[in-house]
């Protein structure tokens, strides 16, 4: 057995010995990976997988979710606007919805494509101006403008917390704000926090390095 596949099971079992174990879907974050280093997971029948970036992703993916349809990525980085097409081309599950303008593009997108796909909004958990994502007292009204506007397919929120002692409090305050919202899903949690994350009821875990080792 591959240590890809030793890690990936260790981190499954962390999971089951959680509370929160039910419906909980791990992306293996495989950007910058090539696909022979991905390959171990995919022939071990693992499903979801996160890049972020949108040519990475064609390059990658692309034959590989022909022959494999059952396959899912998920855009797990910033996405700008002009990429929309692209992405809706490969991609399954969009996490990083973060301004008005890229709603807009994607929603346009997706008519002309036929196409519906899922989606996550970013929440600038910790008010930080160099992270994108939509101010925490404003998601509520990009959410009715991103379902009623637009009619998108919107999962739940995401959020990737500042790196200041207190991912606690800001996984507790997405928790409450997705569950206030009415939300089914959320997206938090990385390699070092994600059992934190799921303490809190994330329900998609964004795991890289301790799935594939450290990138270069």
């Amino acid at each position: 057995m591959s240590n890809i596949i030793e890690r990936f099971n260790k981190i499954k079992s962390n999971i089951n010995n959680s509370s929160n174990r039910d419906n909980i879907k791990i992306i293996a974050v495989s950007k910058t990976f090539d696909l022979n280093h991905i390959m171990p997971l995919i022939d071990h029948g693992h499903l979801h997988f996160g890049e972020n970036k949108v040519q990475e992703a064609v390059s990658k993916w692309k034959e590989i979710k022909k022959a494999k349809s059952e396959l899912k990525l998920h855009m797990v980085g910033k996405l700008q606007s002009n990429k929309s097409k692209k992405a809706l081309e490969i991609f399954d599950y969009i996490h990083s919805l973060d301004t008005q303008k890229l709603a807009d593009v994607l929603s346009k997108c997706q008519k002309e494509m036929n196409k519906s796909i899922n989606y996550f909004i970013q929440v600038n958990i910790g008010n930080e101006t160099q992270k994108s994502g939509i101010p925490f007292n404003e998601v509520d009204s990009f959410y009715d403008y991103c379902t009623k506007e637009n009619h998108m397919n919107v999962l739940g929120l995401m959020a990737i917390p500042p790196n200041d002692g207190n991912t606690k409090k800001y996984f507790k305050s997405m928790s409450e704000l997705n569950y206030s919202m009415g939300l089914k899903e959320l997206s938090m949690g990385m390699s070092s926090d994600y059992m934190l994350a799921l303490n809190n009821k994330a329900t998609y875990l964004r795991i890289g390095s301790s799935i594939f080792g450290e990138r270069n």
